[in-house]
This record gives C-alpha cells, sequence and structure tokens, in this order.
C-alpha cells in the first residue's frame, strides 16, 4: 500500500521464509501521481 494515500496498488508474491521483514518498494501510484514508497501490507 502506499504510504502517502493507504491506496493498495501492486499485488505481488514473495518467500516468506527468505523475507519474513515487511517489503518496501518505490513505485508509481496513480492516486498519488508520483513514484512513492510502497509497503506491504498484510
Amino acid at each position: 500500500a502506499c504510504v502517502d494515500c493507504k491506496e493498495r496498488n501492486y499485488i505481488t508474491k514473495k518467500n516468506r521464509r527468505n523475507d519474513p521483514d515487511r517489503m518496501e518498494l518505490k513505485k508509481f501510484c496513480p492516486r498519488c501521481k508520483s513514484s512513492t514508497l510502497h509497503r506491504e501490507t498484510r
């Protein structure tokens, strides 16, 4: 989910055994109209 507007924009798969912590990616948010940090939500 976008850190700024909390919009859920992307769906990805990851291995929880290899990456137990929450994933953070810089992605484009259409609602903010800019590249923002996207943090994993559960």
